[in-house]
């Protein structure tokens, strides 16, 4: 349960409502008892204040020089390796890959990465173009198309396994995805792996007014509607779809690391800046509103999390909390405990 502490920085405010739900954060200040933004945005509007405070902008970053991973994902590493950025700047996020437009000559021996391992974090894949397979030590298995997502918990760890699809690697064509690795908190990272298989017929949906444009939740909630991703700490995850011209202001707290992603189109943000395809809009962490014009049609990724305030120490595939976690993630990965999958 979360508390949202009401700021009487604002022309109108609510009347004083004493803190006395919970442990005393900050006694006398007025709050309001939340479960998610969406009740932020709504307490917003029940008390009709006239505004909130624009999210800064700290940075719009070009997209890095790309690699490959295996053979089958071309990415640019926005962080951790692709800027100056600390290993905390956007947790609970800690690694954005993203996979930008190319195409692929058809090929009968699908491209991807072999079986390899992880502990201590999430990965989630969206895919916008083309389609992934993915296998793991778990026994989980699927294909995610053009709008799906997985979502896989590695925890105390797996082994897995991703490559193209093998009908689209026959045919080739464009080929589009993010993969991010999502951290767990220390009382979490030790805990069973799961699966989740998103499609985008299961996202949550809001329509933007005027004929806009959608935003799918993929996780938290917006305006009402909930994402389906079961997360361990606050997330907020959308796909902004927007149709030239359209506007759409976003509500999210100022301490939640956020950034956005371009990955088709361009935007205007708060009325300051224009971010072109594939680059990544970094917000400070002041301000909570985000206001967003189209000025051409274009799809927007927008990550925004409650930060972990823990150690990291991450090597390889391991994102633990210390050396020795990680030294004995390796240890029970030679000793065959994270399970057996076949190349």
């Amino acid at each position: 349960m979360h508390y949202i502490f009401v700021s009487t920085m604002r022309s109108r405010r609510p009347p004083s409502v004493p803190c006395t739900v919970g442990p005393e954060i900050n006694p006398g200040r007025q709050c309001i008892r939340a479960d998610d933004v969406a009740i932020r945005q709504v307490v917003y509007k029940l008390f009709n204040f006239t505004s909130m405070a624009t999210k800064k902008i700290q940075q719009v970053l070009a997209p890095p020089p790309p690699h490959m991973v295996g053979d089958g994902f071309r990415v640019h590493n926005f962080f951790p390796s692709g800027y100056t950025m600390s290993q905390e700047r956007m947790s609970p996020f800690f690694l954005l890959d993203y996979n930008s437009k190319i195409d692929f000559a058809p090929r009968d021996n699908p491209r991807g990465v072999g079986v390899h391992p992880h502990r201590g974090f999430e990965t989630v894949t969206i895919a916008y173009h083309g389609k992934v397979a993915h296998h793991d030590s778990w026994g989980n298995s699927g294909v995610i198309g053009e709008g799906d997502v997985q979502w896989m918990t590695a925890a105390s760890g797996v082994l897995h396994k991703e490559y193209h699809d093998e009908a689209y690697s026959k045919a080739g064509g464009p080929f589009q995805m993010v993969q991010l690795w999502v951290n767990l908190p220390a009382k979490d990272k030790m805990s069973q792996p799961k699966y989740q298989a998103i499609t985008k017929a299961q996202l949550g949906r809001y329509e933007v007014p005027n004929d806009g444009g959608v935003v799918e939740i993929i996780a938290g909630s917006f305006e009402g509607v909930k994402g389906p991703a079961s997360t361990f700490t606050p997330i907020e995850l959308y796909n902004i779809r927007l149709k030239k011209g359209a506007k759409l202001s976003l509500d999210l707290p100022a301490s939640y690391n956020t950034g956005i992603l371009v990955i088709e189109g361009a935007a205007l943000f708060s009325d300051t800046e224009t971010a072109p395809t594939d680059s990544f809009v970094l917000f400070a962490n002041e301000g909570e509103t985000i206001d967003l014009e189209a000025t051409e049609d274009c799809v927007l990724l927008l990550l925004s999390g409650q930060p972990i305030d823990e150690p990291i120490f991450a090597y390889g595939p391991f994102l633990m909390n210390s050396k020795e976690e990680v030294q004995q993630a390796y240890d029970d990965f030679r000793q065959g405990k994270f399970g057996q999958l076949d190349e």
